[in-house]
C-alpha cells in the first residue's frame, strides 16, 4: 500500500503531490486551518512509496490510491492534486464517492505528440544523468527561482533520492495519461484550477482557450504556487471547502 498519513477531522480531502515531490510539499501551507480530515499520499516511487507499479500509469496510481481509502474506510472524499497529482486526481473523479478536485498548477488534457517526445526523452536521460536532470528542471518550476533558493535546494535534495526508474516510470505514466476535458467541462461545480500566470509548464492561454466552465484562480507566481503564493492557494483552498 502507498505510504499515507492522515490527521484532522472533517470532510475528507485527499492531498497528491506532484512530480519529484512527495507529500511534504504541503508542508507550505498551514492546512491545519481549514478544519478537514487531511489524507496526504506519497505516489509510487516519491517520498516513502519505494515500490513501482508494473505499468506506468496515472489510472493504476489512482487505484492505488482507492486502496488506501478503501482501507481508511472513506466513502466520500475531495481531492488536491498539485500537477502530476491532478492527473491521479482526474481518475479518480470516475470513482465512487468522489466530490471535487482542485487543480493546483496543473492541465486536464493529455499530452501533445511534441509533450509525449519531451517525456520520453526524460525517462531514458534520467538513466544517465539523474541529478543534472533534477538540478535542471526543478528550478525551472518558479517564476524567480533566485528568491527560492533554499526551498529549491530542499527540493533537488529530496528528488534525488528517487531512483531513476522512478522518475522514468513517472515520466512515461504521465506520457499515457487520459483526456478530461470535456468530462471537466461538463462538470464545472467539480472542479476548480489554481494556476500561476507564469507558470513554463502550463501556458494561462491554453489553460483559457480549454477549460470553459469551471473557476480558474490566477496567480502572480509560477508551477508552485503553493510555495510562492501560499496565502492566495490556502484561501481559495478555504473558500472552495467552506462552499461544500
Amino acid at each position: 500500500m502507498l505510504s499515507f498519513s492522515i490527521k484532522g477531522k472533517g470532510p475528507a480531502w485527499v492531498f497528491l503531490h506532484g512530480f519529484l515531490e512527495s507529500s511534504t510539499m504541503w508542508n507550505h501551507l498551514p492546512l491545519d486551518n481549514l478544519h478537514i480530515q487531511q489524507i496526504h499520499i506519497d505516489l509510487p516511487g516519491h517520498g516513502k512509496s519505494f515500490e513501482l507499479l508494473k505499468t506506468p500509469s496515472i489510472q493504476l496510481m489512482a487505484l492505488e490510491v482507492q486502496r488506501v481509502l478503501e482501507h481508511l474506510a472513506i466513502s466520500s472524499f475531495s481531492v488536491v492534486g498539485h500537477s502530476m497529482g491532478a492527473y491521479v486526481g482526474l481518475e479518480l473523479s470516475q470513482s465512487k464517492g468522489f466530490e471535487k478536485l482542485i487543480l493546483l498548477n496543473s492541465n486536464c488534457w493529455s499530452d501533445s505528440e511534441q509533450k509525449k517526445q519531451d517525456r520520453l526523452r526524460v525517462a531514458n536521460f534520467v538513466h544517465q544523468a539523474k541529478s543534472h536532470f533534477i538540478r535542471e528542471a526543478i528550478p525551472n518550476l518558479f517564476s524567480n527561482p533566485q528568491e527560492q533558493v533554499q526551498v529549491i535546494e530542499a527540493l533537488i535534495k529530496e528528488a534525488n533520492c528517487m531512483t531513476p526508474e522512478a522518475i522514468a516510470f513517472a515520466a512515461l505514466a504521465m506520457r499515457e495519461r487520459t483526456d478530461f476535458t470535456e468530462f471537466v467541462n461538463a462538470h464545472p461545480e467539480k472542479f476548480t484550477f489554481i494556476h500561476g500566470k507564469l507558470d513554463r509548464l502550463v501556458s494561462v492561454e491554453e489553460l483559457q482557450a480549454k477549460i470553459t466552465g469551471p473557476s480558474i484562480h490566477l496567480l502572480d507566481c509560477g508551477h508552485m504556487a503553493h510555495v510562492e503564493a501560499s496565502e492566495e492557494v490556502l484561501g481559495i483552498l478555504a473558500r472552495s471547502i467552506n462552499n461544500d
